[in-house]
């Protein structure tokens, strides 16, 4: 099945609206690329998540599909609803490269009209990318179009490192919101970002605000990794914003599976080696990354890891094994959540809570000096 909503002419009108499915905060990157590569049109993202968009989704979806596609075929009718007439969607790893072919086949079901840029699989070659962007009424020639895809990669790259400094120092933020506050300005400064000087300048300034936080950081802090099924470890709604909850509760958190991470970092035969030999092959996605970033946060002493996954999703439910035989081999308490749209927030908070407790019981006789 192959997505076939990319006109191979340039059969288009402008202005256009222009949207796109969240995930986390990579809205901010991926917009100011979309306005780039398309002057002439309006480019929003999908209205923020909510409760209305899982339900929507869920609604038109097939019922064991996981909760990502949901998720993206709710933001598309959201943006639909609200005048979009252009849809983009991208993705090479997993079932999720295959979304974009069907979820394109149940909104022209449901009646809805609309181009759709599919960038996966084959499509997602440069040239192929090029060409389908061309047909599509972009102004930019090869020169501009690269250095507009090298200035929201950087853009990418600044938002992941400023998010992992923020999760692993919340909780020791001796002003409440000081941390958020110099996300939310990265966030606006992404939107005139669009050369790679000006995000290099952004970047500059994010790193001296971060640096001058005044934190107190205990001498034995709470550490949890977090791991597991890529966009779910990524989208705070999706996961119930399981990072801030563990700040709540005086846990600093590392997680380094992003967008970054995939498109720069992912290298699965060298990944396969860190295992220590619980994988000997493959399990496809990101589930290989999950049992040897567990390995490492094992190796540096972290308290604990959190596995996290939407229901049936089967890299994660293939590592699952391994993560299990990690955990008993060293001693690293393992907590593994899944989600699905009918899966009980209370439940879950419920498990975390215990696991939280658990980890500071385990912790108090370094505390107390015995």
């Amino acid at each position: 099945m192959e997505c076939k909503g990319i006109p191979i002419s340039g059969t288009y009108t402008a202005p256009r609206t222009i949207s796109f499915p969240h995930m986390g905060n990579y809205h901010a990157p991926i917009a100011r690329l979309l306005r780039t590569v398309f002057p002439y049109d309006h480019v929003t993202p999908a209205p923020a998540m909510t409760l209305k968009t899982l339900e929507l989704g869920s609604r038109h979806s097939p019922d064991y599909v996981c909760s990502p596609f949901k998720y993206n075929l709710g933001c598309y009718l959201q943006a639909l609803e609200r005048g979009a007439d252009v849809l983009v969607q991208t993705g090479t790893g997993c079932r999720y490269a295959y979304f974009g072919a069907l979820q394109e086949q149940i909104l022209r079901d449901l009646g809805h009209r609309f181009t759709f840029l599919c960038f996966s699989r084959e499509r997602a070659k440069p040239l192929a990318i090029y060409g389908a962007l061309k047909a599509n009424g972009s102004p930019l020639g090869p020169v501009r179009l690269l250095g507009a895809v090298l200035a929201a990669l950087a853009s990418i790259r600044l938002l992941d490192e400023c998010e992992e400094v923020i999760r692993q120092n919340l909780p020791f933020e001796r002003e409440r919101g000081a941390l958020d506050a110099i996300h939310t300005r990265l966030l606006a400064g992404m939107v005139g970002a669009s050369a790679l000087r000006a995000v290099w300048k952004l970047r500059r300034e994010t790193r001296r605000a971060l640096c001058a936080v005044p934190l107190t950081i205990p001498a034995k802090p709470l550490r949890v990794g977090v791991v597991g099924e890529l966009y779910t470890v990524m989208d705070a709604f999706s996961n119930g914003d399981i990072e801030r909850k563990l700040a709540r509760r005086g846990i600093s958190v590392s997680r380094p599976m992003s967008v970054s991470f995939l498109l720069l970092g992912k290298r699965d035969k060298r990944t396969l080696r860190k295992t220590g030999g619980y994988l000997r092959y493959p399990v496809g996605a990101n589930g290989i990354d999950s049992v040897a970033w567990t390995r490492a946060f094992a190796a540096a002493g972290y308290d604990g890891v959190i596995h996290l996954k939407s229901f049936g999703c089967t890299p994660e439910l293939n590592a699952l094994p391994a993560l299990r035989r990690l955990s008993a081999d060293t001693g690293l308490p393992l907590l593994s959540l899944s989600y699905d749209t009918q899966t009980s927030e209370t439940g879950l908070d419920t498990r975390l809570e215990a696991f939280c407790d658990m980890l500071e019981q385990r912790k108090r006789p370094d505390r107390t000096g015995a």
